[in-house]
């Protein structure tokens, strides 16, 4: 997003950060409106233009969501779905993707509160690295063909019972309303997304072998004070890489493996 949308999202995650920091507020109630919201605002392209016209008052536009909303959704999502209608937006696209992206975070928000956001966060990194290595798993799921009910029941028969509330919730909302988005940035998107809920970093750590707790701890520490702030290490073992670790951190790897130390061999001889 850019300019206005920027800012009226930023505005948005503030709202719900501060709604939400009261424990009487039901976050994952709150997820399933807004999730509702969101998947109203996608089919009906006409409503989102007119909550996002710049010639409308934000007021107008404000009473326009209460009189579709109330009844239908609680209070809290009423006001702020409410509130971002009030801002400007660069594209309406953007209301969209934002009240969406409310919607996760107020399910995350709900994992924090039981203690379970970093079980969440694993168990989505796991879940892509499936998706990634299944074809036919990964093709059942996207496929156009297959109904909202197929995909939901597979991915419950996956997942029930195995993973946290809130990932089934949050993983089954990506699959059956997709929205033009590839499995696989969804995914990363949610997964970053629930660092963020901690201020921390996601860093992908491929080794030959797993690692110890103590290899864990000192990659941690060493990677948090690179970056200034603390990091969630989602690991995985590769033999591949012969040695040595992999790590990338958003766009940036750091590479130190027999693999690549051989690769950069070869190119130099190769020169």
């Amino acid at each position: 997003m850019n300019g206005a949308s920027r800012e009226a999202l930023a505005a948005g995650r503030e709202r719900l950060d501060a709604l939400t920091d009261n424990t009487s507020v039901d976050a994952a109630a709150l997820a399933d409106d807004l999730a509702s919201v969101t998947a109203l605002l996608h089919r009906e392209v006409s409503l989102r233009r007119v909550l996002t016209d710049p010639a409308q008052s934000g007021e107008s536009k404000a009473e326009l969501v209460a009189r579709l909303l109330s009844g239908q959704v609680s209070g809290e999502a009423v006001d702020l779905v409410s509130g971002l209608v009030r801002s400007r937006w660069s594209q309406s696209r953007d209301l969209v993707d934002s009240v969406e992206e409310l919607a996760n975070t107020a399910d995350l928000t709900a994992a924090q509160r039981a203690g379970g956001l970093d079980d969440v966060e694993d168990e989505l990194f796991r879940f892509g690295r499936i998706v990634g290595s299944d074809t036919e798993l990964r093709s059942a799921l996207t496929s156009r063909t297959a109904t909202t009910a197929a995909k939901s029941d597979l991915l419950r028969s996956l997942l029930g019972g195995k993973a946290q509330p809130v990932t089934e919730r949050i993983i089954v909302r990506l699959v059956t309303q997709p929205r033009g988005r590839s499995l696989e940035a969804g995914i990363e998107s949610l997964s970053k997304l629930a660092a963020d809920r901690r201020d921390r970093t996601v860093a992908i750590v491929t080794s030959a072998v797993p690692l110890s707790d103590r290899q864990k701890q000192r990659l941690g520490a060493a990677l948090a004070k690179l970056y200034g702030r603390e990091m969630h290490l989602n690991l995985d073992v590769d033999p591949a890489v012969l040695g040595g670790i992999s790590v990338r951190v958003g766009d940036e790897i750091i590479n130190d493996t027999v693999a690549e130390r051989l690769e950069e061999a070869t190119r130099r001889m190769a020169g």
